[in-house]
């Protein structure tokens, strides 16, 4: 389902990219600030493709199959050209960030994205860092915008231009921007807050391009001079040079979690419960841990 519209984002976007990742790294070994490894940066380009292999194998099976069949059962037309693509934006910004919020408030789903968010480094080529399994779910969120009337070609065109801002702000050369700015779109600052491991960072500002959503339901932080950004998982994957491990580490640990002597209700949610979540009390979630801070 590649539009012409899609390839000529991809033609205008992979020289983007590659000039921006350039400047990025030279300016890194010129001034000394390590912001790229050699080994983080092939995680990135490794996990990178797995994910697109499996969104292009499972684009032909779900996106023309289920999106079609949604289309052609629409509820709505919107005819002004106009409304109809700013629409679209909005929908499918919104829809991405209840993507993102369940991915990290529901331990299956964060068992998918977790490797987003494994590197201790940030920068560009973290944009890359893919969710390798999140393709086979993620068409679902597009179903009701299908079903408001907008086509498939056009919902996969926004979600990869959407994307594509997604990866720039993924840099720490822009500190801050425009308080007009920053207080619609979702700026670098932002983001950085989205990637760190600080407890009070945890689990916030989930939106892609639009930060009004994280303000709307209560996930927005914004950076702080007195708390800078650990970047990374609270808990470091032990093996991160295991090309698998890399990928499946947190199912083992639902594994070793799902063996534990307790009951089937909490074996349930060991599944569906936020991270950190225990019957006991051995781990504990995001919010559990803000609380002991106050």
């Amino acid at each position: 389902m590649e539009s012409t519209r899609e390839t000529i984002l991809i033609l205008f976007s992979i020289p983007l990219y590659v000039v921006l990742i350039g400047a990025e790294i030279l300016l890194s070994n010129w001034k000394q600030l390590k912001f790229y490894s050699l080994k983080s940066t092939l995680q990135n380009v490794y996990l990178t493709l797995l994910n697109a292999g499996i969104d292009l194998l499972l684009r032909a099976l779900f996106y023309i199959a289920v999106l079609m069949w949604c289309y052609e059962h629409h509820f709505f037309t919107v005819e002004n050209i106009f409304l109809y693509w700013f629409l679209l934006f909005i929908l499918e910004d919104l829809a991405f960030y209840f993507e993102h919020r369940i991915d990290h408030f529901c331990r299956v789903f964060w068992a998918v994205h977790v490797t987003h968010h494994s590197s201790e480094e940030f920068n560009l080529t973290t944009g890359f860092r893919s969710s390798v399994f999140q393709p086979v779910y993620r068409f679902i969120y597009f179903v009701p915008i299908a079903l408001m009337g907008f086509h498939p070609a056009d919902i996969v065109f926004m979600y990869s231009l959407t994307q594509t801002y997604g990866i720039l702000v993924h840099t720490r050369y822009i500190k801050k921007m425009p308080d007009w700015f920053e207080a619609v779109f979702v700026s670098p600052s932002h983001h950085r807050v989205h990637h760190a491991s600080n407890i009070i960072y945890l689990d916030k500002n989930m939106g892609m391009c639009l930060i009004i959503w994280d303000k709307l339901f209560g996930t927005f932080q914004k950076e702080l001079k007195e708390e800078p950004v650990v970047y990374g998982l609270t808990k470091p994957i032990k093996n991160d040079k295991d090309p698998v491990d890399l990928v499946l580490h947190e199912w083992r640990a639902i594994g070793k979690d799902l063996r534990k002597k307790t009951s089937f209700r909490n074996k349930i949610k060991y599944l569906v419960m936020p991270p950190g979540w225990s019957h006991d009390g051995s781990s504990k979630t995001a919010n559990e841990l803000r609380r002991e801070m106050k």
